[in-house]
């Protein structure tokens, strides 16, 4: 695995040198668009709005749009201009308790490793912010971007978490939300009873993407049929949004959650189709 960056954390007068590591990944289904007479590739044009003629690479320049229709060109000088210097350092602002943090602030995890010299400060850090409930935060600049980050103790790794700065997340208050609605006591036994019975624990490998499963389930069969339609089980229908007698649908569930489960088993991972062949829209 390659690193993403290499620097080091820098909290009070101590730097641990480290190396940036993805830590999540995700494989998305490509597809292409093509033509359905002979299944030609179809490719993007640069195309201006104003007559519909191409527009070619060295005549497009960027532009900030700060009213309807109505743009400020910037250069690449403009962007160097406010370019924040890269300093290859992490450095702590401030420690936080991490339950006064609001996960919606936390975006894409990355694993940092210490590089040499660095594994004694990389344990201290790590097992302090375990013993003390505390995330480190900081800013680093990946690239060319700024981000607000997490130090965070994960095992016997040090994760750095990429967050969302205060302005990027939208506010509720366009939303609808209820305030309270009126529960008897019941319903909220029910309901309690419900989620502990249906509480277990966390096993992050027995939740796979269905939906996947069974595209590439799909692909593989219509690539064994010369491209016809397979036969396939009709999707469920699903529940319409109906006024429902919420008591009622609680004492079903427990029924149903009062049935032993079935047994564990290990899924049969699929691999992806034949790279020789590309998937149609």
């Amino acid at each position: 695995m390659r690193p993403v960056w290499k620097g080091s954390i820098s909290f009070g007068l101590v730097s641990v040198p480290i190396a940036l590591y993805s830590a999540t990944q995700r494989e998305e289904l490509k597809f292409r668009l093509l033509r359905a007479g002979d299944l030609s590739p179809v490719n993007y044009k640069r195309v201006a709005e104003a007559d519909g003629k191409e527009v070619p690479w060295d005549q497009i320049v960027k532009g900030y749009e700060y009213e309807k229709e109505k743009f400020v060109v910037l250069k690449e000088d403009d962007f160097k201009r406010v370019d924040v210097e890269a300093t290859q350092t992490v450095e702590i602002i401030d420690f936080v308790a991490l339950a006064e943090i609001n996960p919606m602030y936390f975006h894409k995890p990355f694993y940092t490793e210490p590089l040499k010299g660095g594994t004694k400060a990389y344990v201290l850090l790590r097992d302090a912010l375990r013993d003390t409930g505390k995330v480190g935060i900081a800013k680093v600049v990946i690239k060319t971007r700024q981000y607000l980050a997490a130090l965070k103790p994960n095992g016997r790794a040090l994760v750095l978490e990429l967050m969302h700065f205060v302005d990027e997340l939208t506010e509720t208050d366009s939303l609808t939300l209820p305030e309270k609605a009126t529960v008897s006591k019941g319903e909220m036994d029910m309901a309690k009873t419900l989620i502990e019975r249906m509480t277990d624990k966390w096993e992050p490998e027995k939740y796979k993407d269905d939906y996947k499963t069974a595209l590439l389930e799909l692909i593989e069969k219509k690539v064994e049929s010369g491209g016809r339609d397979p036969r396939m089980p009709k999707a469920k229908a699903q529940p319409k949004g109906n006024v429902i007698d919420l008591v009622e649908v609680l004492r079903q569930s427990l029924s149903a959650a009062n049935k032993p489960r079935a047994p564990k088993g290990k899924a049969k991972r699929r691999t992806p189709a034949s790279p020789k062949r590309r998937a149609v829209a």
